[in-house]
């Protein structure tokens, strides 16, 4: 699958994700600035995005984005609209690339769900790691931002922007760990997977001690995640904050690093590209960007981290399985998403097999 292709612009929008756009369109008039408007409004839905469904609203004077929880079955604590609004609300206000937020509407009586209105932000977003068709010095400025970003994002003290009770301060991975083990378990539309059962019982088996912070984490911080400026290597907005809480950075950058471990075929990956003739920087130099901007001397747990990582993501996927046996899955490519489950799944555990923990 030709990723770009996939998940590049906007679709029309299919049947079991329409909704009332007269509702809308009134919502829209009486809430955000800028909502009135000369004449109906146009809505498509853009083709990337597995979890929550995300929309163009155009209107006669702007453009919005409209994201929202999908109707139907969904599993308890998923697809937390609110959080997303939250915490965007509270990082845009420092300063941090984040869409406007513009309101968010719990009624769900005016769509059928939970929804809130962001800004479009203009720019481009890359959907492979290796960053295609630029140059080695461009590929170069592109990491070196994203690593700023990360670091920016768990620089902030979570009391001090309005985030202390977002999310528990301590016990993050151990939480985390029960929490995709139970929702890997708990999905049973999704079926069994024998790599998934085996990693459930060594994670639990060996989760680690605490590496002494706490910050926002953004929970799936990857290049395809954020929006890049057209011309410069600067990060204009980070997108898809339904992961997000109070946590170990070291866990969420942890995930940002799978790029380096992950071949393309699987995700977006790097592994067995030439990075030095490509210009980006090896993992364990980016580890050190990272370390250096954040005060760290090195990155706490990390072969066990890849391992819940990889973990997480694979647990991600079946849940996707599980929509699409619901008949309620987002993306118009599910099916093929779907299919990367179980070669993530035995990558992380053959991690497993050689961590040192």
């Amino acid at each position: 699958m030709d990723r770009t292709e996939a998940n590049t612009g906007t679709r029309a929008v299919p049947e079991h994700l329409q909704f009332d756009v007269a509702a809308l369109d009134r919502w829209l008039y009486e809430n955000i600035p800028n909502g009135a408007h000369d004449g109906p409004i146009t809505v498509r839905q853009f083709k990337g995005g597995q979890s929550n469904p995300t929309y163009r609203i155009e209107t006669a004077r702007t453009q919005f984005v409209l994201r929202r929880k999908p109707s139907g079955k969904i599993l308890p604590g998923a697809h937390a609209v609110e959080r997303e609004y939250r915490v965007m609300a509270a990082l845009g206000a420092q300063g941090f690339p984040v869409p406007k937020v513009y309101g968010l509407c719990k009624d769900v009586s005016v769509i059928g769900t939970a929804f809130y209105v962001m800004d479009m932000v203009p720019g481009r977003i890359v959907w492979e790691a290796e960053f295609p068709g630029m140059s080695r010095e461009e590929r170069a400025a592109h990491f070196d931002a994203m690593n700023a970003t990360i670091a920016q994002l768990h620089n902030y003290d979570p009391e001090a922007i309005g985030l202390g009770d977002y999310g528990k301060a301590t016990g993050f991975v151990e939480r985390q760990v029960a929490r995709w083990s139970k929702q890997y378990l708990g999905d049973t539309d999704g079926g069994r997977v024998p790599a998934m059962d085996r990693l459930v019982d060594w994670l639990g088996k060996h989760v680690p001690t605490e590496s002494g912070r706490s910050s926002v984490v953004h929970g799936d911080f990857r290049c395809d995640n954020m929006i890049f400026d057209a011309q410069e290597p600067e990060v204009r907005a980070v997108l898809d904050w339904e992961l997000s809480t109070l946590g170990d950075p070291a866990a969420d950058f942890t995930y940002h690093l799978l790029m380096y471990r992950m071949p393309g075929g699987i995700f977006s990956g790097l592994a067995g590209l030439d990075l030095d003739a490509l210009g980006i920087p090896s993992e364990q130099d980016y580890v050190a960007a990272y370390c250096r901007r954040t005060g760290r001397d090195r990155l706490p747990n990390k072969d066990y981290l890849i391992v819940f990582c990889l973990f997480r993501l694979a647990a991600i996927l079946h849940g996707i399985k599980g929509r699409l046996a619901r008949g309620n899955a987002s993306s118009a490519h599910a099916a093929q998403m779907v299919e990367r489950l179980e070669p993530l799944a035995d990558l992380a555990w053959s991690e497993a097999e050689t961590a040192r923990l």
